[in-house]
């Protein structure tokens, strides 16, 4: 099998796994207590995922020296804390990233 055959064909498997949970599951079966614990799974993933990207570099290693993602993202919370603006907060933290790496 082909690398493309394979990535399509995993591609296809992952997509049908979760399209199946959405489509079959309906909404009523879910009590006001379950759909209260659901909304904060988004909130409780997000940190995960920005996490490594933030603090790990490519070698796998915490890099707490002369890292530019580390100031890129505290100014991102910082305007996002002021603004409440989602595109505010992605624009700020990749135009003070940019600059940090490119300018400085």
């Amino acid at each position: 099998m082909s690398n493309w055959a394979l990535i399509i064909y995993c591609g296809l498997i992952t997509y049908f796994t979760r399209f199946t949970m959405i489509a079959l599951i309906k909404k009523e079966m879910f009590n006001a207590r379950i759909r209260e614990i659901l909304s904060f799974v988004p909130s409780a993933i997000f940190p995960a995922i920005i996490f490594p990207a933030i603090f790990i570099n490519d070698v796998g290693l915490f890099q707490f020296d002369d890292n530019p993602k580390i100031i890129a993202a505290i100014i991102a919370v910082v305007i996002g804390i002021f603004s409440r603006s989602i595109i505010a907060t992605i624009f700020s933290g990749l135009a003070s990233y940019w600059f940090l790496i490119f300018v400085i």
